[in-house]
């Protein structure tokens, strides 16, 4: 059962989330301290975070900022604000969607479900994901080749498992973007291309030159 954290101050929207995410099957939890949002997040230790961004003391930029200093779990931004500046900055500190109130339930169960799917369902039995001896760890967030290892980004992160997820195939620009950038506000193809060209200089640095390449017109592929 995935475990799913509500950082929301409103008390009827956030029992109203939990009873949902309850019938769905999900083991959810409402923040009670908002003063110590990572202290109830270390103790639930949830699979997904659903982040309002308007709260009491530190908003929900502040805290999905600390979740990601020790964690590269899921976050859902929840907000009536919709303006373009906060859905970019909520996905530059590490948010991986972002949904404005009001919002349809379904809608936001089916992003719930996609990422959970795109986090933990690559490889269930696996620790790491390989292809031609490059390791990738998803969740120390490393990758490993020959007798060297790197740290990687969360987008580079992503771009290594979604492409690893169709090896062999080409995934378009359109699903990559997708996977890193789950929002209706939009984002420019030359972010990803600066993103893929940062991924293949971290791969050079551990010798898996031209590891990631570039179907031209189309996408990228392993």
């Amino acid at each position: 059962m995935y475990k799913i954290l509500i950082v929301e101050d409103d008390l009827q929207i956030a029992r109203s989330l939990e009873q949902v995410l309850e019938n769905w099957g999900y083991e959810a939890r409402r923040v009670q301290d908002f003063e110590n949002v990572l202290a109830e997040f270390d103790a639930f230790m949830p699979d997904l975070v659903l982040m309002d961004l308007y709260l009491p003391g530190r908003n929900g930029f502040y805290w999905t900022d600390r979740i990601r200093t020790i964690s590269g779990v899921p976050v859902i931004f929840i907000s009536s604000a919709d303006e373009n500046m906060n859905i970019v900055t909520a996905l530059g500190k590490g948010a991986d969607a972002y949904v404005t109130k009001p919002f349809d339930t379904t809608v936001l169960i089916s992003k719930i479900q996609a990422l959970l799917r795109r986090t933990y369902d690559y490889s269930p039995a696996a620790r790491y994901l390989e292809h031609r001896g490059l390791r990738v760890y998803p969740v120390s967030f490393q990758a490993g080749y020959l007798d060297h290892t790197i740290e990687l980004t969360r987008n580079e992160l992503k771009i290594l498992t979604v492409l690893l997820a169709h090896k062999g195939e080409v995934v378009s620009r359109e699903e990559l973007m997708e996977a890193l950038w789950q929002t209706d506000c939009y984002i420019d193809e030359n972010t990803l291309t600066v993103n893929v060209s940062r991924l293949r200089s971290r791969l050079s640095q551990i010798g898996a030159e031209n590891y990631v390449h570039t179907v031209r017109g189309v996408g990228y592929r392993v």
